[in-house]
């Protein structure tokens, strides 16, 4: 007969009904402790159910946030591109306007 279990019921057959009165509550005994442990945990279960969906929220507003990080860094990066080619393009106005100047003095 394999292992009790929490959910098992004392109708043993071959332990038979107790006779003395003490047998009787140290039985009722026996069966509160099993019930004292469902109990507590039904409540680390329900704490833990707590806990996923907490975590849950959580992980979709960062993954929010990411979205929106990556959007503003790609408008950044979009901004730093088109400066880096203005800058580019005026440098080069500046050098030819530097390389006239320099015939106009000779």
């Amino acid at each position: 007969m394999p292992g009790k279990t929490l959910f098992d019921d004392d109708n043993d057959p071959d332990k038979g009904n107790p006779e003395r009165p003490e047998e009787v509550f140290h039985d009722r005994k026996k069966e509160a402790i099993p019930l004292e442990r469902l109990k507590n945990l039904e409540e680390k279960i329900a704490s833990v159910v707590e806990r996923v969906k907490a975590l849950k929220e959580e992980k979709t507003s960062l993954e929010r946030k990411i979205r929106e990080l990556e959007g503003l860094l790609n408008e950044k990066s979009q901004i730093i591109e088109s400066l880096t080619a203005e800058k580019s393009s005026i440098k080069t106005q500046v050098e030819e306007l530097l390389t006239e100047l320099e015939t106009i003095e000779l």
